[in-house]
Parts: C-alpha cells; sequence; structure tokens
C-alpha cells in the first residue's frame, strides 16, 4: 500500500478503532499469560523484567514494585512466581546487598517470543505497508498516547 492514497477516518473511527484493540489486546493478555503459566499480573512483570534486561539495566525489586503500581509484598508474590515458572530469578545487588535485583533468566525471552513473536511478525508485515515516514507518525502517535494514557492514569489512581 506505500505510496498509494489512504481511507480517510475521523478522530473518532479512530478512536473507536483504537478502544477495539486495547479491549481485544486486554483478553488476549489473559490467553498469553495462560500460555505462558502465568497470570496477567505476572506477565505484565516479566515485560518490565526483560525491558530492563534489553537495555542492560539493572531492574531492582523496588522499582519492579514501583513500575507495576504494586506494594513490594505483592512483588515478592509476583517473584515468587516468575522464579518458580523459569522466567526470572531474584539475585543480591552488588552495590548494596541489602537490596534484590531481578535477572531474565536466559531462556525467557525465547519462550515469550515463542508466544508473541507470530503477532509480532504480522506487524511487522503490517508496519511494511507504510512508508518510513508513515511509521515515524505512528510512533510518534502512540508514544504521546501513552503519555495521556499515563497521566490520566495517574490522576485516576489519586486518592
Amino acid at each position: 500500500m506505500e505510496g498509494k492514497p489512504r481511507p480517510r477516518a475521523t478522530a473518532e473511527q479512530a478512536l473507536y478503532a483504537m478502544d477495539r484493540m486495547i479491549a481485544l489486546a486486554q483478553f488476549g493478555q489473559q490467553d498469553i499469560a495462560a500460555r505462558l503459566g502465568l497470570n496477567v499480573t505476572d506477565l505484565t512483570c516479566l515485560g518490565f523484567v526483560i525491558e530492563a534486561a534489553m537495555a542492560d539495566r539493572p531492574l531492582a525489586a523496588g522499582d519492579l514494585a514501583e513500575q507495576a503500581h504494586l506494594t513490594t509484598g505483592a512483588v515478592t508474590g509476583v517473584l515468587n512466581r516468575l522464579e518458580k515458572a523459569g522466567y526470572a530469578r531474584r539475585e543480591a545487588d552488588p552495590a548494596d546487598r541489602r537490596r534484590v535485583r531481578v535477572v531474565m533468566e536466559e531462556t525467557a525471552q525465547a519462550r515469550v517470543m515463542e508466544v508473541y513473536g507470530p503477532f509480532y511478525g504480522r506487524v511487522g508485515a503490517l508496519f511494511a505497508d507504510y512508508s518510513p515516514d508513515e511509521v515515524a507518525v505512528l510512533a510518534d502517535w502512540f508514544t504521546r498516547a501513552k503519555g495521556l494514557l499515563q497521566e490520566s492514569l495517574d490522576e485516576i489512581r489519586e486518592p
């Protein structure tokens, strides 16, 4: 489709399409988590662990609790389940032995990609239908929309 005219859509139509995609993704996360032997909260936390590992950035258990908006006690349960399932492990922080780092197991990303890989391949093929400038607009939109969603969630979470 690159170079071809695209159908026009109103902001309302785009918002509706986004809502439907988010709803499908929420239900899909339950299926993906079950396939990986996890629950949705554990899968979300595993995503943060993978993100930190890919950025070569240490992730403390307390930081994971903050990112996931969970108590440290709840994160203890998450980490117990991720360790039992073979996705992550705890390590003492070499700079501060009182802190615990969360480290991804070597096979974790490959196991997750077995499930997510086909979807990522399909989305990659979809991006190939767009010009680099169009993909840049999409990336900008997703980044900015994520910021707006975070802002809205922060407001909702305020007491």
